[in-house]
């Protein structure tokens, strides 16, 4: 299993909306490097949600439910998309400031190249960011 950590803007589609929908197609990613990272998830991988905007957080665990197939939507083979579904909420959000002052995350892909999407998690980071929501 692979961990991820996958960027949504909560006014467009939240969480919340996940654990509404139970399971969803998420699709959206257009940037190469972040693409190429979703192509390669794979049945049962875990990712943690992350909200962008104003609240830049990690608010929940997701579980990836199929693999990386055309984005049914689009009319272009190179942009791809997967189906998932809420795992459960964290028990309290961790912020990307709180991300940012922890030593441990100095190489993390969220931090190194903030405008992608999609981003590895090394066990370490996510056993951390668990940590650091309470669990």
């Amino acid at each position: 299993m692979t961990y991820w950590l996958l960027k949504t803007e909560p006014q467009e589609y939240s969480y919340t909306d996940l654990v509404t929908a139970g399971r969803s197609v998420w699709d959206g990613v257009k940037n190469p490097l972040a693409l190429k990272y979703l192509r390669t998830l794979q049945l049962g991988d875990k990712a943690l949600i992350y909200h962008t905007g104003k609240e830049r957080q990690v608010v929940g665990i997701a579980e990836i439910m199929s693999l990386p197939y055309a984005d049914p939507v689009l009319d272009d083979p190179r942009r791809v998309v997967v189906d998932i579904c809420a795992v459960r909420s964290l028990p309290q959000p961790v912020t990307l400031a709180q991300i940012k002052q922890d030593g441990n995350f100095t190489d993390f892909e969220l931090i190194r190249l903030p405008r992608l999407s999609v981003v590895p998690v090394c066990i370490q980071h996510w056993q951390r960011i668990l940590q650091l929501a309470g669990e």
